[in-house]
């Protein structure tokens, strides 16, 4: 019997907060389906096919990326608007991030197959050492730019909140998409023709 209560309130505690969940899911729904469009788990903002053009710096699609300096793990600098005119994958990962891991491989595959740099920012203050960065990028044998950003200054400008996350960005420097979690071969080619 007094199993069956504690039971009981559980499940009415339960019902109670999906309830409340979902009263309060529609608050301000209009503001969040105006920046971001929820495709799938993996998925924040991709697939637009008619993306407004602004003529501002901002880090959902449309508008411009913002630029930003890093020293790669050669010791070159790189600026993002060193590659205006190019299209860009640009990806924020850790080696400690299994997806991380999971996708680098496909990464590679682009950058070897179709015109598209592929600028891979490690989030290096999350690191043991820049000594794993570099192990980790010759056992994967990775072949485009790792940039280091050592204080998480440009993940935090791009309001990266979850590893990876890609960010698409046309040849004019516009960001056409936003993807949170690892994406697959497939899925990359995807949102690479969606800007051609």
């Amino acid at each position: 019997m007094k199993n069956g209560l504690i039971i009981m309130i559980l499940m009415l505690g339960m019902v109670g907060w999906a309830i409340y969940d979902f009263a309060s899911s529609g608050e301000g729904s209009e503001e969040i389906e105006e920046n971001v469009v929820e495709d799938d788990a993996a998925t924040v903002t991709a697939g637009q096919t008619d993306v407004e053009e602004k003529d501002e710096e901002g880090v959902l699609p449309g508008y411009l990326a913002p630029d930003f300096e890093l020293t790669t793990l050669d010791g070159e600098t790189v600026k993002l608007s060193d590659y205006r005119g190019k299209r860009v994958m640009l990806n924020f990962w850790a080696t400690w991030c299994p997806p991380c891991r999971d996708e680098m491989p496909d990464m590679q595959k682009l950058y070897d197959n179709h015109e598209v740099e592929v600028l891979a920012v490690d989030l290096l203050d999350t690191e043991k050492s820049e000594a794993d960065v570099a192990d980790f990028v010759e056992e994967l044998e990775l072949s485009f730019p790792i940039l280091l950003d050592e204080t998480s200054a440009v993940a935090d400008k791009y309001k990266v909140q979850a590893y990876p996350t890609t960010y698409m960005i046309d040849s004019e420097g516009r960001i056409q998409s936003r993807m949170m979690g690892a994406m697959n071969y497939d899925m990359m080619v995807e949102r690479l023709e969606e800007m051609e």
